[in-house]
């Protein structure tokens, strides 16, 4: 009997085999670090830091890049399941790399739009480059990727909304927290001065229910350690990262600050924030948390973070709770997109969180998180390439929070290891046959199904639609010079089919189309 170890042990082998083109019985650590990248996992990945130093240690002993021989990748496998499963196709997305390579199409047809204008009402925000663009993704698994500017930093502005949200009800919870702020699309700009029928900001992810947010948190702390627990948070939620603070942003907020102060002195009139609330602490508090600065690279983590139900893919953090981030998610969902966020929710399905800096933070749950960066706004000062790559990204990939409802779709679902969506397609192709749907046929054979192709007992869809008496199916099949006589484990052919259930005129269609190409090849050979 085979036992689980042995089963591993060719597991590894075979990847040691795959790894060693050079038959050379030793894998170079570069490639080995390169085919880790491919999957998505990257060097600076803390989970495969110890593998990494030891290769660096080798390398100071031996004085040259130092290679793997077949144990010790059998003991990396066995020490680090990451570095198995990443090997193997067994993380979230398996074929990351080909994930990728649509991603980068998207990213490049998306480019070519210029539409849009930086936001201006922030002098500190209208002097970005407007052509500044980037992408990066990472999934729950902590695979990542990135397009175009993503080392370069920017300003979270709108973007720090969901995660003040988030502090707030960690540690108030909801009630408490919904006690101050509403959870309904508001119908108006961000920043209208406009409360709820109780007095209320409509919900936090709009500049009213932002600033209740940071009226809510850490309340018996100075401003300054209020602050720093928010950016101790971003950097835990970004994988330790280092976050940065835009000083001349927030004092250029600040100074043109005029509508948020109207704001908040209207919820003040009518008694919305909690007691012996300091407003002008408050706003500052808020202008702050505004002009915290990071990239995309490291904001997809974050992202993350939420996809991952509060839980960072990178360094196993618990930063916040499930059922906080559900609720952040659910208000993502419906209001994170300013004006267009009723649109958005039908259109890309998926909670977002936009800034008038031109950042997007984008959730897939379970899936990934994905930073986007790109200051030019449109009218209601969302991204305009934002908006653009989240719309094509949900045309390509079944990521639409709905999309498991309308059934059979051309869409790529990345979830799936290839061999497993053609295994899917071949029994869908073969119960099509059973019940004579000659449309669902079709589409499988339009995307690259054979209609040669058999189950695990050898049985073709022509073995079905013979058994089933189904006679259009079986006339199609002919017609498209499938094998008439090929065997399933038990011996029959579709023939043998027909003829054991009584199907009169299939059998007499198979016998002529036997005897023709016999025929014919008869023909052929003379």
């Amino acid at each position: 009997m085979t036992t689980t170890t042995q089963m591993d042990n060719h597991a590894a082998d075979s990847l040691f085999r795959m790894l060693d083109q050079g038959k050379k019985k030793s894998i170079e650590s570069d490639r080995f670090i390169d085919q880790l990248a491919r999957t998505g996992i990257l060097p600076d990945d803390p989970r495969i830091q110890e593998l990494l130093q030891s290769f660096g240690q080798k390398e100071r002993e031996r004085r040259k890049s130092p290679t793997i021989s077949a144990t010790e990748f059998n003991d990396i496998l066995r020490q680090n399941a990451l570095v198995k499963k990443s090997l193997t196709e067994n993380l979230v997305i398996p074929d990351f790399e080909s994930f990728c390579d649509e991603l980068g199409k998207i990213f490049r047809e998306t480019l070519k739009n210029n539409n849009g204008k930086v936001a201006d009402y922030i002098p500190q925000l209208a002097r970005v480059h407007p052509d500044h663009f980037a992408i990066s993704v990472c999934t729950v698994d902590g695979q990542r990727y990135s397009f175009g500017d993503s080392k370069v930093n920017f300003c979270l502005q709108s973007s720090c909304k969901p995660i003040n949200y988030c502090l707030a009800l960690e540690e108030l919870g909801e009630e408490r927290v919904h006690s101050h702020i509403g959870r309904e699309p508001s119908g108006q700009s961000f920043n209208e001065l406009a409360l709820n029928s109780k007095g209320l900001p409509h919900n936090p992810m709009i500049n009213a229910g932002a600033m209740m947010s940071c009226s809510l948190i850490d309340r018996e702390s100075d401003i300054a350690d209020r602050f720093d627990k928010v950016s101790k948070t971003w950097q835990a939620l970004c994988g330790d990262k280092q976050i940065s603070f835009n000083n001349s942003v927030y004092l250029s907020e600040r100074q043109t600050a005029d509508r948020n102060f109207a704001l908040a002195y209207f919820m003040r009139e009518k008694n919305a924030f909690p007691e012996r609330t300091n407003l002008t602490e408050t706003l500052e508090f808020y202008f702050q948390c505004c002009s915290i600065e990071s990239c995309t690279s490291d904001l997809s983590v974050a992202a993350a973070s939420l996809a991952n139900a509060g839980t960072n893919p990178l360094t196993g953090k618990v930063i916040f709770g499930a059922s906080t981030v559900q609720n952040c998610l659910s208000l993502m969902l419906s209001c994170g997109m300013y004006d267009f966020s009723g649109e958005f929710a039908f259109k890309i399905g998926l909670p977002a969180k936009s800034g008038v800096s031109g950042a997007l933070m984008l959730v897939i749950p379970n899936l990934m998180g994905i930073s986007i960066w790109s200051p030019r706004l449109d009218q209601v000062g969302n991204t305009v390439r934002g908006v653009e790559f989240c719309r094509r990204l949900v045309e390509r990939f079944s990521f639409h929070q709905y999309d498991s409802l309308v059934g059979h779709s051309k869409k790529i679902n990345p979830r799936r290891k290839q061999n497993e969506v053609m295994a899917t397609k071949v029994m869908e192709l073969i119960r099509a046959a059973s019940y004579g749907d000659l449309d669902e046929i079709y589409r499988l054979e339009a995307e690259g199904v054979s209609p040669n192709t058999a189950d695990y007992d050898g049985r073709t869809p022509l073995h079905l639609a013979a058994c089933e008496n189904q006679i259009e199916v079986v006339r199609h099949l002919v017609t498209q010079r499938v094998q008439l006589e090929a065997k399933d484990r038990w011996g029959n052919t579709p023939l043998d089919d027909a003829i054991k259930f009584k199907n009169k005129e299939i059998k007499e269609m198979l016998e002529l189309a036997i005897k023709q190409r016999a025929d014919k090849k008869v023909e052929v050979l003379a």
